[in-house]
């Protein structure tokens, strides 16, 4: 048996349905964010009801939902007829999921909540099922097969109704203004929330312990500095303190076979103009999207007159667990 091949047409038949479900999104899409925007503008929130697998999705796209600030609870079918049900007040909107929409335990739930203020609005694959035609929006997660080989076990069923969530949840959050500051708020601990929380001036080695030179400075005395303060790279400022340049170790490893007298030169000749900087006041998740997207290990930090106060060792970022 050929196991990859095997692996690699579950993926391609969920790929498949991810892509209908992409083409016939439409107005209804648009107007399930309306009403979830509605809700949670008003101090409302988001009440994810699924039964089986279907609640197994519902139960990450609350957590979602939740944690891009749009507050979200689970309502569990079992108990929602014996006190859970307190959970729903006027104003909420009902995210209800079934592949079928023909659930039975969710059904039985419809009658009850309908006695509340609330939209409803239904995940489901049969437009004309019974949670469909009771849904104040009916959004289409039906597919033409399961990724199982016996077309059985909830798996591109499950995909494409986890997508559309993430989609909901996704668009929610641009429409509200929410942003990494805000997401910081609800991500505190881990990588996350030290990436997001802290300021670039929190993480940068600060002026003391960087080799700072002027443009006329010998590329001998420039490596004397960058010795003196173990860093990797000296930040070349005029008179004016106002940033030059920047000279690393990777320039002179660069230089020195095709120029044995390199330590005499002056560094103005060989420094980069112009290196990316950041300004000391940011959040520390733009040092790691600026590393990242020059591929650089040095990143100079200047304030508002530019400056140099410290510059940011990727090794440094390791250490504190940004990276």
């Amino acid at each position: 048996m050929d196991y990859l091949e095997k692996a690699k047409r579950v993926l391609d038949v969920e790929i498949f349905e991810l892509q209908r479900l992409r083409d016939r999104l439409g107005e209804e899409f648009s107007r399930a964010v309306a009403l979830l925007k509605d809700a949670v503008d008003a101090r409302g929130k988001i009440v994810v009801l699924g039964v089986g697998k279907s609640g197994n999705v519902g139960a990450k796209i609350a957590a979602t939902l939740t944690s891009t600030g749009s507050p979200a609870v689970v309502l569990d079918s079992a108990n929602a007829m014996h006190g859970d049900l307190g959970m729903v007040a006027d104003g909420d909107v009902v995210l209800a999921l079934s592949a079928s929409g023909e659930t039975e335990e969710l059904l039985r739930i419809l009658p009850a909540i309908a006695r509340f203020q609330v939209k409803v609005i239904a995940l489901c694959g049969e437009a004309q099922s019974t949670l469909a035609q009771n849904a104040h929006v009916f959004l289409d997660v039906n597919i033409e097969q399961e990724a199982c080989p016996l077309n059985l076990a909830p798996t591109s069923s499950t995909t494409v109704m986890l997508a559309l969530g993430d989609a909901l949840a996704m668009v929610l959050l641009e429409a509200r203004g929410f942003d990494k500051e805000d997401f910081a708020k609800f991500h505190p601990a881990g990588m996350i929330g030290r990436s997001l929380l802290m300021r670039v001036h929190q993480v940068m080695r600060p002026a003391s312990a960087m080799a700072v030179v002027r443009p006329d400075a010998m590329i001998r005395d420039v490596l004397k500095a960058m010795t003196a303060v173990r860093a990797g790279a000296a930040v070349v400022a005029g008179e004016d303190r106002h940033l030059a340049g920047i000279f690393t170790h990777g320039d002179f490893a660069r230089h020195f076979p095709n120029d044995p007298r390199i330590g005499e030169r002056v560094v103005a000749d060989l420094m980069t103009l112009n290196p990316v900087t950041v300004h000391k006041d940011k959040l520390a998740v733009e040092v790691l999207s600026l590393l990242q997207r020059h591929r650089i290990d040095d990143l100079v930090v200047v304030d508002d007159e530019n400056v140099p106060v410290g510059i940011v060792d990727s090794q440094d970022l390791t250490r504190l667990k940004l990276l």
